[in-house]
């Protein structure tokens, strides 16, 4: 008689960011029409991903609850929820708080905020001790340009290189990076407590694409995290945006989500009695 597969207690979310160029609601019809356990909202140019009270609309309409909260923090939002990143920080915790989310999803600074940068590491610690939201830091990667790169993040795109009480890791940025993710994961150790599921081919573009079309360890750094009793979320945020009709990029959510689905199932057993 073979013996039952143990699942982690891991969620399984959808990135509202994975739906783009489609609104923030579409991202939650869609997930709780695929059966997805929650959704982390992307706070971008979309109003509605702004407005704590149509997001918490949505939530209970759609009957699937905001697991997280990705702060504002990329170029084409800088001045969404103020141009002074520290309340952008204050906003996205207050928002976790109130819609329920555990965690906030926070990029490191760009090079040229550099007061925010200078205090980014003690700022986080600090807004950590204040609530029990997690402020998970996601690593990055350094930008290239043919034969050149920069370095656009401070105190570093590698986030394991500085101390944080929690990171996410998104392999799609490793794949950019083109680091090793699983000893990322390593130097991670106990602290990672967040994911962004997606997949990538080294190339200088940030791709995000479904997990399994790339050259990342999708499958075996989710078998590691169900080997370890992994409680965080697992997020699918991944690129639809080229997808040529709106059953083309469901077709996509809905293998991403039986992808990681089926390797969180870990080949560990229950003890028979």
């Amino acid at each position: 008689m073979a013996e039952p597969v143990r699942i982690p207690d891991a969620k399984v979310a959808l990135s509202t960011a994975s739906v783009y160029p489609e609104s923030t609601a579409t991202a939650f019809e869609i997930a709780a029409r695929l059966g997805y356990d929650g959704v982390e909202v992307m706070v971008w140019t979309d109003p509605v991903s702004q407005d704590l009270e149509a997001l918490r609309r949505l939530s209970d309409y759609h009957q699937i609850p905001i697991l997280a909260v990705h702060a504002p923090c990329l170029l084409i939002t800088q001045r969404v929820w103020s141009t002074d990143p520290w309340v952008k920080l204050q906003r996205a915790q207050a928002a976790a708080e109130k819609l329920g989310a555990s965690t906030v999803v926070v990029h490191p600074p760009f090079r040229w905020q550099r007061q925010y940068a200078r205090d980014f590491v003690t700022g986080i610690w600090r807004m950590a001790n204040e609530t029990d939201v997690r402020f998970a830091v996601e690593n990055m990667y350094p930008w290239r340009y043919r034969d050149r790169e920069m370095l656009a993040y401070a105190p570093d795109w590698d986030v394991t290189k500085d101390d944080y009480r929690h990171f996410t890791i998104d392999l799609s940025h490793s794949a950019t990076s083109r680091t090793d993710a699983l000893d990322m994961v390593g130097r991670m150790g106990d602290r990672l407590g967040h994911v962004h599921m997606a997949d990538g081919r080294g190339s200088a573009k940030d791709e995000h694409l479904v997990p399994g079309r790339g050259s990342q360890p999708c499958a075996e750094l989710l078998e590691r995290l169900a080997l370890s009793g992994f409680d965080g979320h697992v997020v699918i945020e991944v690129n639809t945006r080229r997808a040529m009709s709106a059953a083309e990029r469901e077709a996509d959510l809905a293998e991403a989500l039986a992808f990681t689905r089926l390797h969180l199932a870990s080949a560990a057993r229950v003890p028979r009695r």
